[in-house]
């Protein structure tokens, strides 16, 4: 018989679950890591502020378009048709690009350092988001444990594509396959148009989404919205969520400010019955509360019938004592990989 209470200390012990957690972002995630600005200052934009923060209206004024009350996503797709406005298409995109390529993380520890350390290899995270911070992190935390697995959906102004488009790479490096220079992906699309099997690399990453979302047993979205304009990937996330005929394990936990009816609203179609949680703050979700053992205890709640105490990971502004936070988790790990090599 199972003991009815988790405690902290067996809760680190516990590395036995392989189903990934998969955490799915969108730009409200890279607010949330640098709220007040990058380490200059710079602000991420979200699509509801980006014309403003990147002073796109001076430039969009020239079209002609009607633009109130409209996405830069709705405006960019009708310049997209318009070959008297490839000009302004080009330099639109230049500027998008230009913009997000300055964006560099502070110092200090940020939710994204959290967000990777707080998850094991066995889990994946998959980015709409054009900017470079998640990477930054990615390689500043490289040397504590193993690390998700990064995946961008709407490519990323770091990354590039070579071999015909189906490799991923850091852009401008060389190629470990062919010895080419690493190009820059394509960020904007025409979102009447958008396709995900446009080209090899993007296809490719969303196999893997749906893939990992049948496999999964939790999902996380964090401070993605659900953009009506972007129906295509609406449906590919929920038919990837539901590939699985049993969806009585598997959990929705939604990382959003706006309003939780509006939030359960949007993500409505995804949840199974009462298997769903909502907040609002990164540090009262399953990934904060039980850092790199989501899957584990969320087995011993449902399955076993255990109440958890949890093992939060403290708030702090020291990267490296948030890393030192986390070695007694990776030791168990370690350890956990020795007996299964002397097995």
């Amino acid at each position: 018989m199972f003991p009815t209470h988790l405690s902290r200390i067996d809760e680190i012990s516990l590395v036995n679950i392989r189903r990934p957690h998969v955490v799915i972002l969108g730009a409200g995630a890279s607010r949330a890591a640098i709220p007040n600005g990058d380490a200059n200052g710079v602000k991420v934009p979200v699509m509801a502020d980006l014309i403003e923060i990147l002073n796109l209206g001076s430039l969009l004024q020239g079209t002609a378009l009607p633009n109130a009350g409209r996405s830069f996503e709705e405006i960019y797709s009708q310049i997209s048709e318009s070959p008297c406005l490839s000009h302004i298409q080009y330099e639109l995109e230049a500027r998008v690009y230009e913009y997000f390529c300055r964006l560099e993380l502070p110092k200090n520890a940020t939710i994204y350092d959290y967000l990777v350390l707080c998850l094991r290899d066995k889990d994946a995270i998959f980015s709409f988001n054009w900017d470079p911070l998640l990477l930054q992190a990615y390689s500043r935390n490289r040397n504590f444990g193993s690390r998700p697995r990064l995946y961008f959906l709407h490519g990323n102004v770091l990354l590039g594509s070579c071999c015909d488009g189906t490799l991923m790479g850091i852009k401008g490096q060389r190629c470990g396959k062919c010895g080419r220079q690493i190009e820059p992906t394509k960020l904007l699309y025409p979102v009447q148009e958008k396709d995900y099997g446009l080209t090899p690399l993007l296809e490719n990453q969303w196999q893997e989404l749906t893939e990992h979302l049948g496999e999964a047993l939790l999902l996380t979205i964090f401070g993605y919205s659900a953009p009506k304009t972007d129906v295509k990937a609406l449906q590919l996330i929920g038919d990837g969520w539901k590939s699985r005929k049993s969806q009585s394990l598997k959990e929705v936990e939604i990382i959003d400010i706006r309003p939780e009816s509006e939030v359960i609203h949007s993500w409505n179609p995804l949840i199974y019955s009462d298997h769903y949680a909502v907040t609002s703050d990164f540090f009262d979700s399953s990934l904060a509360k039980h850092p790199r053992r989501t899957c584990e205890v969320h087995i011993a709640q449902v399955l076993d019938c255990q109440t958890a105490e949890g093992n939060p990971v403290p708030q702090m502004d020291n990267l490296a004592s948030l890393q030192d936070w986390f070695a007694e988790l990776l030791r168990a790990e370690s350890d956990q990989r020795s007996r299964k090599h002397t097995d």
